[in-house]
């Protein structure tokens, strides 16, 4: 997640070119934000975006979360990826768009479910490689002497629909990058 959230800030500054002030929603509970919300600065600082990390531990708060980020005039959010953001990706993408924040997620379902955009590892082939690493497990192999290995393919998800509900054109610079777009 250190390495996808500041590309996918870089992917949301560039769709949505007005945004300088970001929300991060972030789970203070979840090991790998603190990290990710450190990522984020650094890479905000050369795309001169100012950013505003919104804790969320509970559903109930959410709410209030966006609420806080529209006090603050935010003009888009990041959603860092964990489960209770995937559990209420309803409610995200709907608090989002009463709020006209364009999202940025690293969990496709928040777009599928009305965010804007996300950018994630291809699910599809990691449980690919996974079935690689239980056939070899199968076959004898233990797994301490399999390398580790991270994701190589990422997707791009954009949701036109979001975009036209908050009266955003997404540049065709973006546009020709995305894996997949959601009419």
């Amino acid at each position: 997640m250190t390495d996808l959230a500041p590309k996918g800030l870089e992917l949301l500054v560039s769709a949505v070119p007005v945004a300088k002030r970001i929300a991060v929603l972030w789970n203070p509970d979840t090991p790998s934000h603190p990290p990710a919300l450190k990522a984020l600065e650094d890479a905000g600082r050369p795309l001169r975006v100012q950013l505003q990390a919104v804790g969320v531990r509970t559903a109930p708060e959410l709410e209030g979360a966006f609420a806080a980020m529209a006090r603050a005039r935010a003009q888009a959010v990041v959603v860092l990826g964990t489960a209770i953001f995937l559990a209420e990706r309803q409610r995200v993408a709907e608090l989002a768009i009463k709020h006209r924040l364009p999202t940025m997620s690293n969990l496709k379902d928040v777009v599928e479910a009305g965010g804007l955009m996300s950018y994630s590892p291809n699910w599809d082939d990691l449980y690919r490689r996974g079935a690689i690493y239980v056939d070899k497990i199968l076959k004898g192999a233990k797994p301490a002497d399999l390398p580790v290995e991270q994701a190589t393919k990422f997707e791009l998800v954009i949701n036109l629909k979001t975009a036209k509900a908050l009266g955003l054109t997404i540049p065709q610079s973006v546009l020709q990058r995305a894996d997949e777009v959601i009419q």
